[in-house]
């Protein structure tokens, strides 16, 4: 009997009932609209509409991105699905980062968090995905990552443009005196052909936004599209070839100071004791503090200039308490080895595994072994934010990816209301997930605490930030297929070890909460393959090491990737057929997964003669 995820699945199903009681109860909530957030900060003569789109009465368009832009060109594609639905072109809009507020909650980035492959649309995997996105709402975590913004911004950035549309062109129906039905828009004005008259959004924007929001909602066809599915030039551009100041290390504000920070060279140990007089004595030091979160220990370093703060860093005495996880490449190895030799839990289970292998002849087996080690996420821009605590409100300035979590740790940390704390989130210099993380952010606003008001811009040292990432997790795999007669796999039986992302980034971001069950993110890229092998067990285990591990480009696939389908190349060298060929056949109950893979191979000129020196691989992730 085909399982998946024989302890994950129930552990994760049980969960998803206690959240169906909760959504009963609070679907009021659920339907209620976050408020507005751009109501508060409107400039003179602005005008909003919803949380994504403003416009001024000289006819500026200001659309609100609410994810963060670090080079993957969110930003462009989602001010795209707004214009298309405002018909203007994106050369006649301005774009800007959302304020830290729930409204921009991303409902899609947990709607994969099931155990449930990307080709699985079962009415169960269909229900769990629906009830994660309304627990995304409930959670209201601003987030940029798991690829989800396209998918989550495709209906509410098209819905706000089409909304404001609206309303502008029943603004301009007033102010003209005619049928809303004959009026049309275009560039930023609504026309009325038959008089030959025209307004633009401007001029009816007020009026327009002081009028309730149309109950329904018509969106363009997709034949009508202008933008939406053609190639766009990036907004961002400009900005970045000329180098314009648009990244958090790029900030400069009045009576500045500058610092950095210097952590403990060993995660979550404590200070035992330190010498600092050195430091502090030396030219451009204002003040040294202690720093503690949730990331650990240390000091910062305040000083009027950056190159003094890194000195000064460089000239601490300080002696830590010993760690909490083994030391050393070796060490840890033996860890992540031990960890495999234990039950762990199974998320994918299809047909018969010991079975098959039980009387399988030993020229049949294909064993391999595969490891991988702790990778920093290095970002072109160093870690960075500047804070400035005045008047009791904190302000902070950085590249992040969770805006709402930067202000609700900072709060916390600093020990005010969320409403006092004003994030401005800029472009970053490189993201990856490493900037999911708020070390940088909450370092800066305890230093902010000891400036008398002063705003410090807190720079980490390229050695900082390498030797306190929160790393893509070091992991290994045990992999075994059985070979049929025509040299195609009947059983894969595959295992893999590493440390909990999950786990890990609760400890840091909710610490108040616990994780519960088998963390997916380890078999992740592996358990959910599109390959139709009839015996076909996945298997996870965490290992016990509490280095800090997060996301890197992605979770688990970024390791598994690698693992997976570098077997199945070992798999189809073993059983001498084409690597493409095999693949194809495997997955030939998905005809959308052949097609990729069909239209990867041509691209490569898969099958044509190489030169000597040259290869070629294929892998599906």
């Amino acid at each position: 009997m085909a399982s998946v995820g024989k302890i994950a699945r129930r552990t994760f199903l049980i969960g998803a009932a206690a959240v169906a009681g909760g959504v009963a109860v609070g679907y009021y909530y659920y339907r209620k609209p976050f408020p507005n957030p751009l109501e508060a900060e409107l400039g003179k003569g602005e005008a909003t509409f919803n949380p994504y789109v403003k416009i001024g009465a000289d006819n500026t368009i200001t659309i609100v991105a609410p994810r963060a832009e670090m080079g993957q060109g969110i930003s462009t594609t989602l001010a795209a699905m707004v214009a298309e639905e405002l018909d203007v072109g994106l050369d006649r809009v301005k774009v800007e980062h959302g304020p830290a507020s729930h409204a921009y909650y991303n409902a899609a980035i947990l709607e994969e968090g099931g155990p449930f492959a990307f080709f699985d649309e079962s009415m169960t995997a269909q229900a769990v995905r629906s009830g994660l996105g309304v627990v995304g709402k409930f959670l209201a975590l601003q987030g940029t990552g798991g690829s989800a913004s396209t998918r989550d911004g495709f209906d509410k950035m098209r819905q706000a443009g089409a909304v404001a549309r609206q309303m502008l062109i029943a603004a301009a129906a007033q102010e003209l005196g005619v049928a809303a039905a004959d009026l049309k828009t275009a560039d930023g004005s609504i026309l009325h052909k038959a008089s030959g008259k025209s307004l633009t959004y401007g001029a009816v924007a007020a009026a327009a936004a002081a009028m309730a929001s149309p109950a329904e909602v018509r969106l363009k066809d997709r034949a009508d599209w202008k933008l939406l599915g053609k190639p766009q030039k990036r907004i961002d551009m400009l900005a970045k070839v000329t180098g314009a100041p648009i990244f958090g290390i790029d900030v400069r504000l009045p009576d500045m100071l500058y610092g950095t920070v210097k952590m403990s060279p060993r995660f979550w140990a404590k200070l035992v004791k330190a010498d600092l007089s050195k430091a502090e004595k030396m030219p451009g030091v204002i003040k040294i503090v202690p720093l503690e979160t949730n990331y650990g220990h240390g000091f910062g370093i305040i000083a009027d200039n950056t190159w003094a703060a890194f000195k000064a860093a460089e000239a601490i005495d300080a002696q830590w308490s010993d760690p909490e996880y083994p030391l050393g490449s070796a060490a840890i190895s033996d860890v992540l080895k031990q960890a495999l030799a234990t039950k762990g839990s199974v998320m994918r289970d299809n047909g018969d595994v010991d079975t098959a292998f039980a009387d399988a002849p030993r020229e049949r087996i294909v064993e391999a072994d595969y490891a991988v080690p702790y990778l920093a996420h290095a970002t072109m821009e160093p870690m960075n934010a500047t804070a400035q605590l005045r008047d009791g409100a904190l302000d902070i300035w950085c590249g992040n990816q969770a805006p709402t979590l930067v202000r609700q740790l900072c709060a916390n940390a600093v020990g005010i209301g969320q409403d006092k704390i004003n994030v401005h989130t800029t472009f970053m210099g490189g993201g990856f997930g490493r900037r999911v993380e708020v070390d940088y952010a909450l370092c800066a606003a305890l230093m902010a605490k000891e400036t008398g008001g002063r705003p410090v811009k807190v720079t980490w040292t390229r050695e900082e930030d390498m030797r306190h990432d929160a790393y893509r997790p070091a992991a290994i795999g045990k992999f075994q297929a059985r070979l049929g007669d025509d040299g195609m796999p009947v059983a894969v039986d595959m295992k893999m070890a590493s440390p909990s992302v999950i786990a890990g980034m609760l400890r840091r971001l909710f610490p108040s909460i616990s994780p519960l069950g088998p963390d997916k993110t380890i078999v992740d890229g592996a358990y959910d393959q599109p390959y139709s092998i009839p015996n076909y067990r996945v298997t996870g285990v965490a290992a016990p090491v509490s280095i800090p591990v997060g996301s890197w480009r992605s979770v688990g696939s970024s390791v598994n990737g690698f693992f997976h389908e570098g077997f199945m190349d070992e798999i189809a060298i073993a059983g001498k057929i084409d690597q493409v060929e095999m693949r194809k056949r495997l997955m030939a109950a998905y005809p959308s997964a052949v097609k990729v893979v069909e239209k990867v191979a041509a691209m490569a000129k898969w099958g044509e003669a190489l030169p000597a020196g040259k290869a070629r691989g294929m892998a599906f992730t």
